[in-house]
């Protein structure tokens, strides 16, 4: 459903969809109560200002019906953030498509605290496209390789390419070394992932056909780490951390796994060492080999 108001500063607006029956007199009221922790009156006057519109760009008002409208559009207020002083470089460019080398600790799309300080924000500003949109995801922790779409007219085959996954993708990590370790790699882990709704970690379930498959190889290692090539063949949420810790190779830094340990302010000389390194695809519009390579190294690395 497309908005009625364009992206501002790189943002897009955000959809609420209002139940068309309920205890509430107007949408008004229902959004004070969704929005129980900001102040009911700041809320009102946003209505008052025109700042609530319909799926026509029409302004609500803070007395419309709760029944008027299933859809209303708003500008999220910007938190206050902390800069992140890491910035993307730009490998490749044109009317499609674009590639970016992402840093450690910039998330891809707003979320939470971050909002200006995303990949996506920063590249629709530095590239006054405000059509662009990730055709995938990395974690805020992971840097490497990341592709978006450039304008809509094409984007959905792109979109069909991951979906079907036709694009190989090559990972690397630094993981500490366990004690008597011996190398078992390559290596080929599948195991079963789901993302459970209000948990921080996904869950692994051994009794469930597995949905993640990863292949492993060792690159280096010495006496303190182990340096790793990963070439997933399933694109599920933290598949590539779950399946080193799985292995007894828990990921440098990597504050979920094997233990979720409690969150703490980014220290900037301890990022995760994961690192997305290769993409490679036939591109679905030119039927040309793509090949990708990260320009980032881990810091890590032996």
């Amino acid at each position: 459903m497309a908005s009625p108001l364009p992206v501002r500063d790189g943002v897009g607006a955000t959809r609420l969809h209002l139940p068309r029956t309920g205890p509430w007199p107007t949408a008004s009221a229902y959004m004070v109560e969704r929005f129980f922790h900001l102040d009911p009156e700041w809320l009102r006057e946003r209505f008052d200002r025109g700042e609530i519109v319909a799926a026509d760009g029409s302004a609500l008002t803070r007395y419309t019906p709760l029944e008027a409208e299933e859809f209303v559009w708003y500008y999220r207020e910007p938190p206050a953030e902390t800069e992140i002083p890491f910035y993307s470089e730009i490998l490749y460019q044109d009317d499609d498509l674009v590639v970016i080398d992402k840093p450690h600790f910039l998330p891809s799309t707003p979320a939470g605290k971050y909002v200006q300080n995303s990949a996506l924000v920063r590249l629709r500003r530095q590239l006054d496209n405000s059509d662009l949109a990730p055709i995938h995801r990395l974690d805020r922790a992971t840097a490497g390789l990341l592709m978006f779409s450039a304008r809509v007219q094409t984007r959905g085959a792109y979109q069909v390419m991951f979906q079907k996954r036709q694009i190989t993708k090559v990972y690397e990590a630094v993981s500490t070394r366990p004690e008597h370790w011996e190398n078992p790699f390559p290596l080929t882990v599948r195991t079963h992932i789901e993302k459970l709704r209000g948990q921080l970690c996904v869950e692994v379930d051994p009794s469930r056909e597995p949905n993640s498959e990863t292949l492993i190889e060792l690159i280096d290692a010495d006496d303190q780490v182990i340096h790793t090539l990963l070439r997933p063949h399933t694109g599920k949420m933290h598949q590539l951390r779950v399946h080193l810790a799985s292995v007894g190779a828990g990921i440098l830094h990597d504050n979920l796994y094997p233990i979720l340990t409690d969150e703490k302010p980014d220290d900037h000389e301890r990022p995760l060492q994961l690192l997305a390194r290769e993409l490679r695809f036939i591109d679905p519009l030119t039927g040309k080999q793509r090949e990708f390579l990260s320009r980032r190294t881990l810091k890590y690395a032996p």
